[in-house]
């Protein structure tokens, strides 16, 4: 059986999403320690700038080399499939970057904390940036088909899920037992801690300016995508 259809690019996009993964989640996990060396919004900033530098190195990668490997399927002219992956990919920016942040800490304008939520799309999963790579990942992986991508999709996820394990870590070593009645309120399925009664919807924890400017973003995006390709295309990787 040949398998000259896998190409080296798999496996440079899996040692760059690995490189992104050792990066952004230790950083994630030195933070008690380089707060107290730098103080909490240098090292936002040092934490901001590694993650997007490696992120933009992703993005201009996986753009250049989405259409490696194997065609394993072939739906971009499916009635409705273009559709469906616009509407999937919207919604994951919904929960990729949910509005239980302050944005003023994310820039580092205000001390950035480490926050216990209940609340918005919390109530919904507690883990949402998993939630939403994972709809990401099935809508660029049914409209590409590619065995790239598919291999993308299952570093992304990988990685994700190993954010889940550690992200509930390091709150429980913060906060104890204090999270633990939040974990045991709240569910990593969607919706699950809903129909368990555990948690109920509370649409006005939605309206907040972060949902705003997430939803400007998509449709900033959607207009930009093609320039974006375009773009990328002249960088020689």
């Amino acid at each position: 059986m040949s398998f000259d259809w896998l190409t080296p690019s798999h496996w440079i996009m899996l040692g760059l999403l690995l490189s992104f993964a050792i990066a952004h989640s230790g950083l994630a996990a030195l933070r008690p320690w380089g707060e107290k060396q730098i103080g909490p919004r240098l090292y936002r900033v040092l934490f901001a700038l590694v993650s997007l530098s490696l992120a933009v190195v992703l993005i201009i990668y996986f753009f250049n080399h989405r259409y490696d490997g194997k065609q394993l399927w072939q739906l971009q002219g499916a009635p409705g499939v273009q559709t469906t992956v616009w509407i999937l990919s919207a919604i994951s920016f919904l929960f990729l970057y949910p509005a239980t942040f302050n944005l003023l800490e994310v820039a580092a304008i205000q001390k950035p904390e480490v926050h216990l939520y209940e609340t918005g799309i919390i109530r919904i999963t507690r883990h949402p940036q998993m939630v939403g790579q994972v709809i990401w990942c099935v809508a660029h992986t049914l409209w590409l088909g590619t065995s790239f991508m598919v291999v993308t999709s299952i570093g992304l996820i990988m990685h994700h899920l190993f954010g889940v394990w550690h992200g509930d870590r390091r709150l429980l070593s913060r906060y104890g037992d204090a999270f633990a009645v939040v974990k045991a309120r709240t569910s990593l399925v969607p919706f699950q801690a809903i129909i368990e009664g555990q948690q109920a919807l509370h649409l006005q924890e939605f309206i907040r300016p972060a949902y705003l400017g997430v939803a400007g973003f998509v449709l900033l995006f959607w207009w930009a995508h093609p320039f974006l390709i375009r773009a990328t295309s002249s960088v020689g990787w």
